[in-house]
């Protein structure tokens, strides 16, 4: 029922657009709209594409792939290519019951390579076929979860809470970041992850004033903050959290911080509901935190939208006067940073709903000292 529901959405825009079909590249929209699993590996290797017209459904893959696409995408005829998907794309188009006469590609996923290869090859055959991008049907297809996805969001949320719970309780001075990393990695995969959403950020002292910090070798210390960003991924679907600690005593600058970041939070959430920009829920937690003395120390984005890939429509920014609708899952993530002393990041995971906002976190902020 849900394949179903997003392949008619899609078409409800191909027709709006007047393509004739779209050819999915990208591993997330590809299992969206299919249900299959396989996944590309560098940049230029694909697992296979989607033809989708009004009528058909195809997946065409190659041989590694054949039985898996058959066995998960029930809904699309299963095209076995053996030279390769440029190569061969002219003849799966020719396979098509009804030949297209407007093709349009997700292009923000293929290489100017291949894209010139696929070009090159349909203008010397006999197909007369205009090739356009389908980027702006395709920006928001996955902006609304349904109730399959958020499912599978709470699902990977509560492995990522718990693991951390567990990590919390081991952590000490002169545990280093990287170990600090890679225990949390190793919780989250044993709890029942998939994989992880993106890699561990474990960040201590001066190095929790990089957003994206790399964890190193340098060792925990009493005192200063210790910055996690991490989620787990399951069934498809991403997780993403922030939580910052300290060791022992937290002096008055992190205080500060801290709860000028929970009250932004806080501010912002409660500010959600539908029809509002996400810029104008930016603004109330970017205007907080200016006005407080911290001003000019938070750079980055309120937040961003979460699902099969870890960011996705919407951008709670500044720069993004998308309107909140029901349904969409972003995250909210205030932080303040400051060179050579530190930073402080709180994230939570928030669903939009009908009249306001939902938290999907059980793990509040309250208990961020870990006692010696």
């Amino acid at each position: 029922m849900f394949l179903n529901n997003r392949i008619d959405r899609l078409r409800e825009s191909m027709d709006k657009n007047s393509f004739d079909a779209v050819v999915i590249f990208s591993d997330e929209n590809r299992r969206y709209l299919s249900g299959f699993t396989g996944e590309d590996g560098n940049y230029d290797e694909s697992a296979g594409i989607l033809i989708i017209t009004q009528t058909e459904l195809i997946l065409a893959t190659d041989s590694r792939y054949k039985t898996q696409a058959e066995n998960e995408a029930k809904l699309y005829s299963i095209y076995c290519y053996e030279k390769g998907l440029s190569l061969e794309l002219t003849d799966i188009i020719k396979w098509l019951k009804y030949k297209p006469a407007k093709i349009a590609l997700e292009t923000s996923r293929i290489t100017f390579d291949l894209y010139s290869k696929i070009e090159q090859k349909l203008n010397g055959s006999i197909l007369n076929i205009e090739l356009v991008s389908a980027e702006d049907a395709l920006k928001n297809l996955r902006i609304i979860k349904d109730n399959q996805e958020l499912e599978a969001i709470r699902a990977s949320l509560k492995i990522a809470e718990n693991s951390f719970l567990e990590l919390k309780a081991q952590i000490s001075p002169n545990m280093t970041e990287k170990e600090a990393a890679w225990l949390l990695e190793k919780l989250i995969r044993e709890n029942g992850a998939d994989s992880l959403s993106f890699p561990v950020i474990a960040a201590s002292g001066s190095n929790s004033a990089l957003p994206h910090a790399i964890p190193d070798k340098k060792r925990f210390k009493k005192n200063e903050p210790l910055l996690f960003d991490f989620g787990a991924k399951l069934n498809g679907y991403c997780s993403d959290i922030s939580r910052t600690l300290v060791i022992g005593k937290a002096d008055n600058t992190f205080k500060e911080a801290y709860q000028t970041l929970l009250d932004a939070q806080n501010m912002a959430i409660n500010a959600i509901r539908p029809d509002i920009k996400c810029s104008e829920i930016d603004k109330i937690a970017r205007d907080h935190i200016d006005n407080s003395k911290f001003k000019g120390r938070f750079g980055h984005a309120l937040g961003h939208g979460v699902g099969i890939a870890i960011h996705e429509p919407p951008r709670v920014s500044r720069l993004d006067d998308t309107l909140l609708k029901a349904g969409m899952v972003v995250t909210i993530e205030p932080g303040i940073y400051v060179p050579e002393w530190g930073g402080i990041r709180l994230e939570n995971m928030v669903r939009v709903t009908e009249n306001g906002a939902e938290v999907l976190n059980s793990i509040g902020f309250n208990e961020y000292i870990i006692a010696l």
